[in-house]
């Protein structure tokens, strides 16, 4: 295979991204220092992954492909911080988790594996150089800066705690641990880039390029979110679970904008099969009395067709199905064939206790002394009617 120039590396790293930016640091490295662009991508180990994960996955793929070094960093003091979640005996195993799904569906992609790096946030993030690094960047950052970066990432609450502005220093700061020429995450997270440019130079580190993917909307409307149930397809649910959700999955009929199912094909099914190089396809297996199947190669005679209403939620969501469960089974079946995994599993994401059912009320008892109390087994006889009947008898 030939080797890639500089502009097709560039190509690959940029595809179906959102936003870049510095793109001058990538392509500085690519012609003049003519090495692998080193990048990092962060996940914080919270709720289970979700279908999103997809849109970053087909990304990694595409870093690996251009010849990239690439960094998880599998976030766990992040995940803690995160309005603490989760305890930290519990994250240890989130990250573990993380780290069999991320390789389980790379690898199902057909994406080799070899030349990614994992990284567990707790390794170095507790060094003493690092914690020196938080102080100095917290004398520089302002309380409402580390705030505004942190407000489309971490969850916000009316009394929030001081870790959700100790979260975005962090993500920044890592770019300067990890070693990295660029840093790659969702468009949510482009004020926390915003705000290691605007830093980090300060502390004599030097400015990262960021690369940006969009965030595919969630079933429900809104961002799909590992913390919200009814927005997300977990990467483990079954067949019938899939198709059940996505029955319930909000699509307004020649509505493009904010339509989740159109975002997963634009954003999951054309890349992934597109990503070893093959034409990219989604295809529909409607009924011949509404249309019969149909096939699309790319994103936009789909979207035109639904804007038209040539194309009707109820077949979006049949072919979303069927695609999704197509790419899910491998998964689900190498995941749940593998016993390490299913007990990883129960310690992430333990069962929840049910509540302890009440205890009924005992009703008190009268006590013995008591006209017509019972006295072993038999009706006492109250003294005085006694005495009277005796009276009586006399």
């Amino acid at each position: 295979m030939a080797e890639l120039t500089s502009e097709q590396k560039y190509e690959l790293i940029s595809q179906n991204l959102q936003e870049v930016l510095n793109k001058d640091i990538i392509m500085n490295v690519l012609e003049k220092e003519k090495r692998p662009v080193k990048i990092y991508w962060g996940t914080a180990p919270t709720g289970r992954p979700h279908c999103g994960y997809f849109v970053p996955m087909t990304k990694i793929a595409h870093f690996l492909r251009a010849g990239c070094e690439v960094t998880i960093l599998l976030a766990d003091l992040h995940a803690f911080l995160d309005n603490m979640k989760a305890p930290l005996e519990v994250v240890e195993y989130r990250v573990q988790f993380y780290e069999k799904v991320i390789k389980t569906m790379l690898r199902e992609m057909g994406t080799p594996i070899e030349r990614l790096k994992f990284v567990v946030g707790k390794s170095y993030q507790l060094s003493a150089e690092y914690t020196l690094d938080i102080f100095k960047l917290s004398n520089i950052c302002s309380v409402n800066g580390a705030k505004r970066a942190g407000a489309d990432v971490v969850k916000q609450v009316e009394n929030p705690l001081l870790s959700g502005l100790i979260y975005p220093l962090m993500q920044a700061l890592d770019e300067e641990h990890l070693g990295v020429d660029a840093q790659f995450g969702g468009i949510d997270q482009r004020k926390i880039f915003v705000l290691a440019e605007e830093n980090l130079p300060s502390m004599g580190y030097k400015k990262r390029a960021h690369l940006m993917n969009p965030m595919v909307p969630g079933l429900s409307g809104g961002k799909m979110s590992a913390s919200d149930p009814n927005s997300k397809i977990d990467l483990l649910d079954d067949a019938k679970t899939v198709k059940n959700k996505i029955k319930k999955a909000f699509a307004a009929p020649g509505e493009v904008e904010g339509n989740g199912l159109i975002a997963m094909i634009e954003y999951v099914f054309f890349p992934i099969t597109a990503v070893n190089g093959k034409e990219p396809v989604f295809h529909i297996n409607r009924d011949e009395k509404y249309g019969g199947p149909i096939t699309y190669h790319n994103i936009d005679d789909l979207k035109a067709d639904y804007a038209a209403q040539k194309l009707f939620p109820v077949d979006l969501k049949l072919g979303v199905t069927d695609a999704l469960n197509e790419l899910l089974e491998p998964i689900r079946q190498a995941l749940l064939n593998d016993e390490e995994f299913k007990a990883i599993e129960l310690k992430a994401y333990p069962p929840p206790v049910a509540p302890e059912k009440k205890k009924k009320k005992e009703k008190k008892g009268k006590g013995t002394r008591y006209p017509g109390a019972a006295v072993d087994g038999e009706v006492a006889v109250d003294a005085v009617a006694e005495k009277v009947a005796e009276t009586k008898l006399e």
